[in-house]
């Protein structure tokens, strides 16, 4: 009797030995827990700062405007400096169609050499201005789309200045020889130096804006808004607003000067459907 109740005794302490040794395979399974808080916790210690996704406020906008603006003042303030101290050649290369100038008023003659060196430090300082420009927009330009400015930019300045030079040396010498034929022996052309600078303003800067007309169409056709089907079906209508758009824009009310800048308006057309054809094929 007492080795039977010995027995239980024994199996009773070896089960509470085994219970004892089987308490730590419970421990891997509340391991990964516990390292999922552990890996929790760091992670949401430290505040992340917001990503900048570069937007910006109103106030950062204008800003930024205004120090543009200053810029541009500053460019073109220091280009009209330069086109001053050149007076007298910038003045020599204006008058040579037209060859000696009155003026008629005892202020005349400054306010339009003031008005000829601002023009000229305008023009000086159209690539900063373009520049600028270029850098207000930039940010919220996607990548593709900043390098398709950043061609567009150059090859706007390019045109402009490329038809300003068209229009000074080649139409408005025309320009002037075919107003003083008008004169006769009881009719003398006498050209105030004021009413003169006006009249080369006036009939020159057109030029730089019509000689953008084929990157506008390129641009147009490169975002998908028109193709050469729809230019070739216009022209009619493209040639009628040529002469309307020349009617408008020019200083004097005569065909010749309006034919002037509508004919190269309708070529720089004709060489922007061509392009759109036969090289961007659309």
């Amino acid at each position: 009797m007492t080795e039977e109740r010995e027995v239980p005794e024994e199996v009773a302490a070896a089960s509470v030995q085994g219970t004892a040794t089987e308490r730590p395979t419970a421990a891997p399974e509340e391991a990964p827990a516990a390292e999922a808080k552990a890996a929790i916790e760091p992670a949401a210690a430290p505040p992340e700062e917001p990503e900048d996704d570069g937007s910006m406020s109103l106030i950062a906008h204008l800003t930024e405007l205004r120090a543009r603006l200053i810029k541009c003042l500053i460019a073109v303030a220091l280009g009209s400096c330069v086109g001053y101290y050149f007076l007298d050649e910038i003045m020599h290369y204006l008058t040579l169609p037209a060859g000696k100038l009155y003026y008629m008023q005892p202020s005349e003659a400054f306010f339009t050499y003031l008005k000829v060196a601002i023009a000229a430090g305008f023009l000086l300082a159209l690539p900063v201005i373009f520049y600028q420009v270029w850098r207000f927009f930039l940010p919220a330009l996607t990548r593709a789309e900043r390098m398709v400015l950043g061609l567009i930019v150059p090859s706007s300045v390019l045109l402009f200045f490329g038809g300003l030079a068209f229009s000074f040396f080649l139409v408005l010498p025309a320009a002037v020889q075919f107003f003083m034929g008008f004169g006769n022996a009881e009719l003398e052309a006498l050209f105030s130096v004021d009413k003169y600078f006006d009249f080369v303003i006036w009939f020159v800067l057109p030029f730089g804006f019509v000689f953008e007309l084929p990157l506008i169409i390129v641009i147009l056709a490169k975002l998908g808004i028109l193709g050469s089907t729809f230019l070739r079906k216009y022209q009619r209508i493209v040639i009628f607003l040529a002469f309307v758009i020349a009617a408008i824009i020019t200083p004097t009310p005569d065909v010749f000067t309006q034919s002037m800048i509508a004919l190269p308006m309708i070529v720089l057309y004709e060489i922007g459907y061509l392009i759109v054809r036969y090289i961007m094929r659309k």
